[in-house]
């Protein structure tokens, strides 16, 4: 990944699939165009897909206010100063929509997702060190009412990250 002076700007899909319906052809390859560069701009997809530059800017428009897209920089943490990540693997009791509100509220959460299987739910943590870690899990993560157990499962190297899944 590239510095924060020089973030990537990448399009990032909400993950349910039910959004997808509706999206033609032609926003698909816009969209394509926007995972390669998220600043490219509406003349040169406009030339690549076959409509107005006006044209491109009001589909590109209607996909962010429909929430089927995000054009966001992505940073790299090792970088910007947050030294550990972590996925950590709750088990909750009652209402999983309540504790995963309660997670996501949380600055250091960056992805929480309701799930089957070991777990309820699935969090993304983002933090400087491992004082900080343990700090959020114990004195935050761990005292939400309905969290069971946790589990953590510590980042040693990412190996791969991608945002292109949305028009396979």
């Amino acid at each position: 990944m590239e510095s924060i002076a020089n973030p990537r700007y990448v399009l990032a899909f909400r993950s349910c699939a039910v959004q997808y319906r509706g999206v033609d052809e032609v926003s698909r390859k816009i969209i394509e165009q926007l995972q390669q560069d998220g600043r490219r701009s509406y003349a040169a997809i406009a030339k690549v897909v076959g409509l107005s530059e006006a044209a491109v800017r009001q589909r590109v428009q209607k996909l962010l206010e429909a929430g089927v897209v995000q054009i966001v920089a992505v940073t790299d943490p090792l970088r910007v100063g947050f030294g550990r990540q972590a996925m950590i693997g709750l088990k909750a009791e009652g209402d999983l929509k309540r504790v995963a509100d309660k997670l996501a509220a949380i600055p250091e959460v960056d992805y929480v997702v309701m799930c089957a299987g070991s777990f309820d739910l699935m969090a993304e943590l983002v933090c400087e060190d491992d004082e900080d870690l343990l700090r959020l899990i114990n004195d935050t993560i761990r005292t939400i009412p309905g969290v069971r157990a946790t589990q953590s499962f510590v980042y040693l190297r990412l190996v791969k990250e991608t945002y292109t899944w949305g028009t396979r």
